[in-house]
């Protein structure tokens, strides 16, 4: 799984949403669009990537999504 291309369709996933206008709304929905299209493995290698380096190069939304929703997530 390559981390970067993960990383980077994170965070335009997150641009995206980024201009919604209820912030946590757009939070839960980015969470949700991980959750829906992204297979188990390349939710796995994001949440590891976050957990190994804080979030090195990942958007602030995306953290916040991921931090805010590790459990819908993580299953």
């Amino acid at each position: 799984m390559n981390t970067e291309h993960l990383i980077k369709m994170a965070n335009q996933i997150g641009s995206f949403f980024s201009t919604m206008p209820d912030h946590e709304q757009a939070v839960a929905d980015l969470a949700s669009h991980i959750k829906r299209f992204w297979e188990p493995r390349m939710r796995r290698a994001l949440l590891a990537h976050i957990d190994a380096t804080q979030g090195e190069g990942v958007s602030g939304i995306v953290l916040e999504a991921v931090s805010k929703h590790m459990e819908q997530l993580a299953a």
